[in-house]
């Protein structure tokens, strides 16, 4: 009886209408609904420790400090390639404070890509935007949300957190 319940509740679930719909488990443990940064702009990127992107941290925070009054920065940790990130959350959240003084969010070790990814990147990976849509390609991809909720532009690895095509938008 509870599996079938568990199905209908997904079939009858509404399709997110954006990413304010959507909630994640910090690296502390913690439930944070993306609703509550309404009025602001989401910066999301999968994140790895063991990645030669992995220096993009340090740009990230100060991308962090710098418009932090109008921009909200999630670091999402992701094996996803190569198995280049650290195997638990306390190993991550050391990792990123010791090596690059990451004072921005940070979520819990998520999948975002394949069969177990997560919810919201799988909305993230399929909704309209004006770059590109499909399968993220590789660490440190990043997703520039509106103060909607509505993805507005995604970057890929190469492109660094201080670009000028990435500072313009915020």
């Amino acid at each position: 009886m509870t599996t079938l319940l568990i199905m209908l509740s997904l079939l009858f679930t509404p399709p997110a209408k954006s990413v304010h719909d959507f909630s994640f488990t910090s690296i502390d443990g913690k439930k944070i609904s993306l609703s509550k940064f309404k009025g602001k702009k989401i910066m999301i990127v999968n994140t790895a420790s063991k990645c030669g992107f992995t220096p993009q941290y340090e740009e990230l925070e100060k991308l962090h400090k710098q418009y932090g009054k109008k921009l909200v920065v999630i670091g999402f940790p992701a094996g996803n390639f190569g198995g280049q990130e650290l195997a638990t959350n306390s190993e991550i959240k050391e990792f990123c404070s010791s090596k690059f003084d990451v004072s921005f969010l940070m979520a819990e070790k998520s999948s975002v890509k394949g069969d177990d990814i997560t919810p919201l990147f799988k909305y993230l990976t399929t909704a309209e935007n004006p770059d590109f849509k499909g399968d993220i390609n590789w660490n440190f991809e990043k997703f520039l949300i509106d103060e909607n909720g509505k993805l507005i532009h995604r970057y890929r690895s190469k492109v660094k957190p201080l670009d000028e095509s990435v500072v313009k938008n915020i």
